[in-house]
C-alpha cells in the first residue's frame, strides 16, 4: 500500500505535528451523539442468517472460531476501527490513536451517523492494552491492520476470537478491500462489505468522470520524511487513488523502489511531471519545510513548478496520513478532499 511510515511513526507524526494528526465521507454531516456505552457494539444493517455461524477462519497463528454473530467488537488499530465503523459497528473499545486530540473528520462523520458521540479508547502508547480490551468482554477482536499481531495474538486469543491475516506478510500487502472482506466474514456482514466497496468504487469513478482532464497526466508524489525526501510514486507502489482517478506514473518512477526512493536536493529534477504533489507529514521534524524547498533554485526551475502544476497535500486535516493509509472508511473522504487539489494542480492555478 501507499504508506508514509509504519503505524508507530504515523502516530508520532500525528501527535507531533498535526495537533493530533495519520471516510465515509459524502455520507453524513456533523452533529451530537448518544452515550458511547449505550451504542458500543450495536450493529446496523441486516443480521446474518443463523446458518452463517459458526464460522471458522484460518490465520497465521492458528484458527479462529466464531460461534455466533458478534455484537461487541474490539479493535487493535485505527484501520480496524475504520473497518468496524464502515460496516456500521461502533467498537466497544479502540486504541486512542488521536491521543485525546481531534478525531479525523471522516471518522467523526461515521460516529455521528451511528449516533455515537465518541469512541471508548485505551492508551496505546506502550502497545495493546490487553486488560482494557478484556474488561469490555468483546465477542470478537479485529486485528487486520496491525504489525504487532506476532506478539499480541497469544494474549488476545484467550479474550475473544481474533480476526487477522492468514500470512504474516499480509500485514504489509493486503488491500483495504481484502482486509474489509476478511473481517466481514467473521462478522456475518459480507453483504455490507460488498456495499461499502461498491460505494467507494463509485466515489472514485464519479470523480474521474467529472475530471476527464486528469486522464493520462503524469504525476510524482513525494513525501518529506525526517531523514530524506522520498519519491513515493515509485514503479511497483500501490498508487492509492491517484491512478484510479486518471493519473499515471512518470518514466522516472521505474528508477525507484521501496528500498531505493531517496531524492537528493541535487537531483530535484527527478520530481518533474505534469503534476507534482508534495506532503510534509512530519512538520518541523521533516528534512526541510515547504518554504525551504520552494526557495530552492533547482526546485523553482522545474517546469511543473513554473507552470503552477505543483500542490501540497495538507497534513493538518489528516489528509496526507489518510492518503498513505487509505481504508474502507477514509477512502471516499480522501476522494472528496484530494480531487479539488488535483484539479487546481492540473489546471495550473
Amino acid at each position: 500500500m501507499n504508506r508514509l511510515a509504519r503505524p508507530a511513526a504515523r502516530r508520532s507524526a500525528v501527535r507531533t505535528l498535526i495537533a493530533a494528526a495519520a471516510a465515509a465521507t459524502l455520507l453524513v454531516g456533523c452533529g451530537g451523539g448518544k452515550d458511547e456505552k449505550a451504542d458500543a457494539g450495536k450493529p446496523s444493517g441486516a443480521a446474518a442468517p443463523a446458518a452463517a455461524f459458526p464460522v471458522t477462519l484460518t490465520n497465521a497463528w492458528g484458527k479462529t472460531e466464531v460461534e455466533k454473530k458478534p455484537l461487541k467488537v474490539a479493535t487493535v488499530s485505527d484501520g480496524d476501527t475504520s473497518i468496524a465503523l464502515a460496516l456500521g459497528l461502533v467498537p466497544v473499545i479502540t486504541p486512542d490513536v488521536e491521543d485525546g486530540g481531534p478525531v479525523p473528520e471522516y471518522k467523526q462523520r461515521a460516529l455521528t451517523k451511528l449516533g455515537a458521540g465518541k469512541l471508548k479508547t485505551y492508551d496505546d502508547t506502550d502497545g495493546t492494552d490487553f486488560e482494557a480490551i478484556a474488561a469490555e468482554a468483546p465477542d470478537i477482536i479485529l486485528g487486520m491492520n496491525t504489525w504487532s499481531m506476532d506478539t499480541d495474538y497469544a494474549k488476545l486469543a484467550p479474550i475473544a476470537p481474533v480476526v487477522t491475516f492468514t500470512d504474516k506478510k499480509h500485514a504489509d500487502t493486503l488491500t483495504w478491500q481484502e482486509r474489509l472482506k476478511n473481517a466481514a466474514k467473521a462478522l456475518g456482514m459480507t453483504a455490507e462489505a460488498d456495499k461499502v466497496i461498491a460505494a467507494n468504487g463509485k466515489a472514485i469513478a464519479d470523480a474521474a468522470a467529472a475530471h476527464p482532464e486528469f486522464k493520462g497526466k503524469t504525476y510524482t508524489y513525494a513525501v518529506v520524511h525526517p531523514e530524506q525526501l522520498t519519491f513515493m510514486s515509485y514503479a511497483d507502489q500501490d498508487p492509492g487513488i491517484f491512478e484510479q482517478i486518471g493519473l499515471k506514473k512518470t518514466a522516472k518512477a521505474a528508477s525507484y523502489s521501496a528500498d531505493k526512493n531517496s531524492v537528493s536536493l541535487e537531483n530535484l529534477d527527478e520530481l518533474e511531471a505534469d503534476v507534482l504533489l508534495m506532503t510534509y507529514p512530519f512538520g518541523d521534524n521533516g528534512l526541510l519545510s515547504a518554504s525551504e524547498l520552494e526557495s530552492n533554485k533547482l526546485f523553482q526551475s522545474l517546469t511543473v513548478v513554473k507552470g503552477k502544476h505543483y500542490a501540497v497535500i495538507p497534513s493538518e486535516n489528516t489528509l496526507s496520513s489518510a492518503v498513505a493509509y487509505p481504508d474502507a472508511l477514509s477512502f471516499p473522504w480522501i476522494v472528496e478532499k484530494l480531487t479539488p487539489i488535483l484539479a487546481k494542480a492540473v489546471a495550473g492555478k
